[in-house]
């Protein structure tokens, strides 16, 4: 049986959720809003929802954690209440709702799959645009595939089950290395990535939460440890890589 819902992780993103989370509710979706430590004025925001709508599954984490740590909480929390498959979608507006039905389509199609987004953007900044091409080769290596072209896109579907069991087992980056990190190590463990393109839109009126030194410092050093952890499965990947050209 496939039953999805959608997660998104917030943090101070009040000039968005409001909208996302009643579209998203009118698309027939239950929604699970993991708040991460915001400030007053989002908290109101967020709480109001969930108390107009019992389909808004609403969690405060009492200081932010991260992007990851927030994700993953709200993984753990649709396993837990029977959901087989998760859509994360980001609270600042810059991922296209009406894309959700193809997402989760191709997830009803290949349940054992990642379904992630591959991003067109007519306005993505130059600094987000060169670290994603330096991610993209660092993804190549480190999984000794070409499968994966936006491993930092937050715009995906979860198979729950696969992805709570490597959780219990792993620890993923709990900030903004957290889509990178843990799309790879999926891909370790055996799941296969299936791609869709998907429109972005950046805002200024929204603000992101990348802080360019410490994030761009973290996303090195995940990069660094998952290069050392494709050295120690390189004979199981090119293995993999083989078969899969059969």
């Amino acid at each position: 049986m496939f039953r999805p819902c959608i997660v998104i992780p917030v943090y101070n993103h009040q000039q968005k959720i409001q909208e996302i989370a009643q579209n998203i509710i009118g698309m027939g979706y239950p929604c699970y809003l993991i708040d991460d430590g915001s400030d007053i004025s989002c908290e109101a925001v967020l709480r109001r929802l969930a108390a107009e709508d019992r389909r808004i599954v609403l969690h405060r984490l009492p200081v932010n954690q991260g992007k990851g740590a927030a994700v993953c909480i709200g993984l753990r929390l649709a396993f837990r209440d029977g959901y087989t498959h998760a859509l994360q979608i980001d609270a600042d507006g810059q991922h296209q709702l009406q894309d959700i039905d193809r997402f989760l389509a191709e997830s009803a199609a290949h349940p054992c799959n990642v379904v992630t987004g591959f991003r067109i953007s007519e306005n993505s900044p130059r600094s987000r645009l060169y670290g994603r091409v330096a991610t993209d080769i660092w993804v190549w290596i480190n999984t000794l595939s070409l499968q994966i072209k936006d491993s930092m896109c937050g715009f995906r579907v979860y198979p729950l089950a696969e992805t709570t069991a490597l959780l219990d087992q792993v620890t993923v980056g709990r900030r903004m290395s957290f889509d990178t990190d843990i799309l790879v190590r999926l891909y370790w463990s055996g799941l296969n990535i299936s791609q869709i393109e998907t429109r972005v839109v950046y805002s200024e009126e929204t603000p992101s939460h990348f802080d360019l030194w410490r994030d761009n410092m973290r996303i090195s050093l995940m990069h660094a440890r998952l290069f050392f952890g494709m050295m120690v499965r390189m004979p199981r990947l090119i293995k993999r890589h083989f078969n899969n050209k059969r």
